[in-house]
C-alpha cells in the first residue's frame, strides 16, 4: 500500500549553502545534523543509487510532514552544470504551499530565492509562481483558495 511521498531528493553543489537556504526559507531542520556520507568504491551505495563509482554526502531535513534529502556528489562529475528547467524530462520541481504569498515571497527573496523579476499569477483557485533556489533548482510557491479541491487541508492521514 502506498502511504504517500516520503521525501524529495535534491542534488546540490554546495550543501552547506543549501541547508542554510532551506532552513531559513522554509523552516526545514536536520533530522541528523551530521548527515551521512560514502566514499567512492562503496559497492552497496553504488547499487542503491545505481551510479558506479559514486561518492557523496547527504542530509535529511524535515519541515512539518515533509522530508527533503540533499545530496552533494563528489563523484562522478556531473554531465551538465545546468539545472533542469520545467520543460526538461524527469523531476523538475517541488511545490511549497503558503498562506500569505506576498509576504512569503518577500521572505524567500530575502533568503536568496529568485523569481526572475516576476510576480505570482492569480489563477482563481490558486496563486502561484515558479522560482529558483540559490543553485537554480525549481520551486513552485502556491497559495490555494479556500475550498480548493487540492488544498493541504484536504489531506488526511490513512486510517
Amino acid at each position: 500500500m502506498i502511504r504517500g511521498i516520503h521525501h524529495i531528493g535534491v542534488n546540490c553543489r554546495d550543501m552547506d549553502r543549501m541547508v542554510r537556504f532551506y532552513r531559513e526559507a522554509f523552516g526545514f531542520e536536520p533530522v541528523d545534523p551530521d548527515g551521512f556520507a560514502w566514499e567512492a568504491g562503496t559497492e552497496m551505495m553504488d547499487h542503491i543509487v545505481d551510479v558506479p563509482g559514486s561518492a557523496s554526502r547527504g542530509i535529511m531535513l524535515r519541515a512539518g510532514t515533509c522530508y527533503l534529502e540533499l545530496f552533494e556528489y563528489s563523484a562522478p562529475p556531473p554531465d551538465s552544470a545546468t539545472p533542469k528547467r520545467p520543460y526538461d524530462r524527469g523531476y523538475t520541481h517541488f511545490c511549497i504551499d503558503v498562506t500569505e504569498i506576498e509576504k512569503d515571497m518577500a521572505h524567500l527573496r530575502a533568503c536568496g530565492m529568485t523569481f526572475n523579476d516576476r510576480e505570482f499569477v492569480d489563477v482563481g483557485h490558486v496563486k502561484t509562481l515558479y522560482g529558483y533556489d540559490p543553485e537554480g533548482n525549481v520551486i513552485e510557491v502556491q497559495q490555494t483558495a479556500p475550498g480548493n479541491s487540492f488544498a493541504l487541508e484536504e489531506l488526511k492521514a490513512p486510517a
